[in-house]
């Protein structure tokens, strides 16, 4: 016990590191050594009790603060137990209860025994973290997808017990079914009698001598599943869905964890989108913004008509109200934004270019109002500098 590693070496993060960044360490930990990714391999095997241990740790704040200020001796009673130096110690007298005393360092009357969670106790599944990509339209309009996920599931060839077929798990002999041993541990105070997991049976009271071949024990076996899921109507680029009991099954009769669904969305030739407003250009001709049009808008859900105004500039920008996005539970929706732009004619003929000469000639300068004010303004300016 005394070469135990420093918990935070064992997740391969800084001390002081955040929740956030303990938990993906551990997760990036577990899918280096889980067992059933490495099986029959030992080492794996051990390292994953150290992972383990370690994110039991230093996940809990009031053990991670223990842990911070004490070391190993602060979590474990049994850290140190060998060491004889605090045997001048003992006598001190009748200090009350040393119970009360240890508690308030370690947080329990057993010095640190009676915070361990019952292993037998039912335990809550992991939730899976997956992703999708959809079409732009199915985003808008929703749509029911299959997502292939592998999942933790009880295994079915000994019904979740982990013992072979035929056999049963056994009583522990070191604990002899209590899941604790009684450990003596020197302390400045003297010999202190305190409680611990049974380390042969991790506090279970059992122990499975025949394990069974599909799940060397673990009771549960990774198995692929589809899973049909609703894709919302509004959904954005980056959402995540949450499919409640589709998780990792549970522990000890537990619940089953969740699955999230990260949603990335494909991007549309015509349309663009903002929040739930949709966005989108097209072209006009020259005739369409002069003398003005009936022309076609393509909407996600169709197409409608729209009325051009006549002089229509290049550039201007009409609203199609609740042509946009369904909004995400609601009934409502947002707008369509179209923006129009003048198309300017090429490859023109001769015959083309000398009909649009004689037109240009019947121009006036009151056929161009911006033209008109842009030059008056030139002429502000030139003689202001003279």
């Amino acid at each position: 016990m005394a070469d135990k590693r420093d918990y935070y070496e064992v997740l391969g993060i800084q001390k002081g590191a955040s929740d956030d960044e303990i938990k993906k360490a551990y997760r990036a930990s577990v899918k280096k050594y889980h067992p059933d990714l490495h099986p029959d391999d030992k080492e794996c095997e051990e390292k994953m009790k150290e992972v383990n241990e370690a994110y039991e740790c230093l996940s809990d704040p009031e053990k991670k603060s223990r842990y911070d200020q004490f070391g190993h001796a602060g979590v474990d009673p049994s850290y140190g137990g060998g060491a004889g130096g605090f045997g001048g110690f003992s006598g001190f007298g009748d200090m009350g209860d040393i119970g009360d005393i240890f508690s308030s360092f370690f947080g329990g009357s057993s010095f640190g025994g009676g915070s361990r969670n019952n292993p037998n106790a039912p335990r809550r599944g992991q939730d899976i973290q997956t992703s999708a990509t959809i079409d732009f339209m199915d985003a808008c309009n929703g749509k029911k997808l299959d997502i292939r996920i592998s999942r933790m599931e009880r295994c079915p060839d000994c019904s979740g017990t982990g013992a072979a077929a035929g056999s049963s798990a056994e009583t522990c002999s070191e604990c002899g079914g209590s899941g604790q041993v009684k450990v003596a541990q020197r302390t400045p105070f003297g010999m202190i009698s305190s409680q611990r997991p049974c380390n042969k049976c991790g506090g279970k009271g059992k122990v499975i001598s025949n394990p069974c071949p599909k799940c060397h024990g673990a009771g549960r076996v990774s198995t692929p599943k589809t899973i049909n899921v609703n894709i919302p109507a509004g959904i954005d680029d980056g959402q995540t869905i949450q499919v409640r009991g589709q998780g990792h099954n549970g522990i000890n009769g537990g619940p089953s964890g969740d699955l999230h669904i990260t949603i990335s969305v494909r991007p549309d030739p015509i349309f663009e989108r903002e929040g739930y407003d949709i966005t989108t250009e097209i072209p006009i001709t020259y005739m369409q913004a002069v003398l003005g049009d009936e022309i076609t808008v393509p909407c996600i859900d169709g197409k409608v008509k729209y009325n051009i105004a006549e002089g229509t500039q290049s550039g201007t920008v009409f609203r199609l109200k609740g042509k946009g996005v369904k909004k995400l539970n609601r009934s409502d929706r947002g707008d369509q934004y179209v923006k129009v732009y003048v198309e300017v004619p090429k490859n023109l003929n001769k015959t083309q270019k000398e009909l649009l000469k004689k037109f240009e000639e019947s121009l006036g300068e009151g056929n161009y109002n911006k033209r008109k004010s842009f030059f008056e303004k030139v002429k502000d300016i030139l003689k202001s500098d003279i």
